[in-house]
């Protein structure tokens, strides 16, 4: 790992996260295995925002978080979260510059389908995946 970049490794509840305050840069790239793939992942709903632009459709969380806003205990919603639809170019820059090798996205079922609770029905199996 280059000077001045550090790693946060975080990991389910469950199964001992990393607490706030510990420090860990001291944790280089060398402490891994060769071809370890160093990323970083992301959450439609929780990054993407722009929820009414580009032709997308209401999603279930769109609906849930507008039409109970208590859902959420500070009462936000993913209309523009962190506004990935339009700044996603100085995010990949910003992983690129972090060195990230990997990044694992998702993009917004509503936003492929924006019918598909009204007049699309797509069957889960015997796909492809089955």
């Amino acid at each position: 790992m280059e000077s001045g970049n550090s790693l946060v490794i975080a990991t389910p509840l469950t199964a001992g996260a990393v607490r706030n305050n510990q420090n860990n840069s001291n944790i280089r790239r060398s402490d891994f295995p060769l071809g370890f793939i160093f990323g970083t992942g992301t959450s439609a709903y929780q990054v993407e925002g722009a929820a009414a632009v580009g032709g997308k459709g209401p999603s279930v969380w769109d609906d849930i978080t507008l039409r109970t806003p208590g859902r959420i205990s500070d009462g936000s919603n993913g209309n523009v979260a962190c506004d990935m639809y339009y700044r996603y170019k100085e995010d990949i820059r910003t992983m690129k510059n972090m060195g990230f090798d990997g990044y694992r996205f998702s993009i917004s079922w509503a936003r492929i389908l924006p019918d598909v609770g009204r007049s699309i029905s797509i069957g889960l199996t015997n796909g492809w995946w089955s």
